[in-house]
C-alpha cells in the first residue's frame, strides 16, 4: 500500500510550548528538529512494514518546518509550502493516510497546545452541526478521495478525540496533555520505539479501516474569537449567524474549508 503523511507540529514528541512552534519563536528550531525526526522514524518504519510509495506533507503554518536535507531518502516526495485548493496533493496516488504530530480541537481541556487552523482568530468548527478540529477536517477532506486515516500521533486528548471520530485507528500517544503549555513526555528513546510500532501496527490494520465521509452539501461554520473578522462578502455559499459567526457551504470537506 502507498502511504501519504499529514505533518503537523503541535503532536510531534517532544513539543509542548508555543516557542517551539511559531515560525519566530525563540525555540523553533528544536521544533523543527523534532519534527524532521519523528518523520524519518515513521517512513522508515512503513517502508519495513512493506509500504510502496510514501508523501509526506508538512502542513504546519506556511509548510516550511522541517529540515529538509535531513529527512530520510526513502520517500518518494516530501511537500512543502501552501497552496489553495489543494490540501493533499498526491492524495490520489495513496491508499491510506497517517495524520503525525496532531493536536486536539480549540478548547479542549489539557490539550497541548489546543486550537483549530488559528489559535489567534478561531474559536471553534462544526461540520454538518458536529464540533470538530483538524483531525476531522483531514479525515474528511481525505475521506472525500475515499481514503481513511489510519493512524493519529499526538498527545492523549488528540488520540482521545481521533478514536471517538474513528474508533478503527490506531494511536500513538507520544505525551499526556495537563494543560495548554504543561506536559508530560516520554523519553525520545520511548517515543520514537512507539511511533515505529504504532506506525506498522497501523499498516497491518488497513484492511479493518474505513473513509470517514460527511454528509453533502457540507455545511462548515466558524466562529471567530473577535468581532471584527467575519468575511463581508455577497457569495451565495456564505452565511452570517452573528457578529462572530458564519457558515460556508461546499460541495466536498476541501472546497468548504477553501471557501471558509
Amino acid at each position: 500500500m502507498n502511504v501519504y503523511f499529514m505533518v503537523d507540529a503541535e503532536g510531534i514528541s517532544g513539543i509542548y510550548h508555543r516557542e517551539q512552534v511559531l515560525f519566530t519563536g525563540s525555540k523553533h528550531n528544536e521544533c523543527r528538529m523534532l519534527m524532521t525526526q519523528d518523520i524519518n522514524t515513521c517512513v522508515e518504519a512503513a517502508k519495513e512494514a512493506g509500504a510502496g510509495k510514501i508523501y509526506v506533507r508538512d502542513c504546519h503554518g506556511s509548510g516550511s518546518s522541517i529540515i529538509w536535507e535531513k529527512l530520510s531518502s526513502k520517500a518518494d516526495y516530501y511537500i512543502a509550502g501552501n497552496g489553495l485548493g489543494n490540501r493533499m496533493p498526491g492524495l490520489e496516488e495513496c491508499d491510506g493516510l497517517i495524520l503525525l504530530g496532531y493536536h486536539a480541537m480549540a478548547g479542549t481541556p489539557g490539550g497541548i497546545l489546543e486550537h483549530t487552523m488559528s489559535s489567534e482568530s478561531v474559536q471553534n468548527y462544526w461540520i454538518n452541526g458536529n464540533r470538530a478540529g483538524e483531525i476531522a477536517v483531514d479525515a474528511a477532506i481525505a475521506g472525500d478521495f475515499g481514503k481513511p486515516v489510519i493512524m493519529v500521533s499526538g498527545d492523549d486528548k488528540a488520540c482521545g478525540e481521533a478514536k471517538a471520530l474513528l474508533p478503527w485507528i490506531v494511536t500513538a500517544e507520544v505525551k499526556k496533555g495537563l494543560a495548554c503549555y504543561y506536559t508530560m513526555l516520554l523519553p525520545q528513546e520511548k517515543a520514537q520505539a512507539l511511533l515505529r510500532e504504532k506506525v506498522k501496527e497501523a499498516i497491518k490494520n488497513f484492511p479493518n479501516t474505513k473513509p470517514y465521509v460527511v454528509e453533502k452539501p457540507v455545511k462548515l461554520r466558524i466562529e471567530r474569537c473577535e468581532r471584527s473578522q467575519l468575511p463581508y462578502s455577497n457569495k451565495p455559499y456564505l452565511k452570517v449567524i452573528d457578529g462572530r459567526t458564519y457558515e460556508v457551504e461546499g460541495a466536498s470537506m476541501e472546497e468548504a474549508l477553501f471557501r471558509s
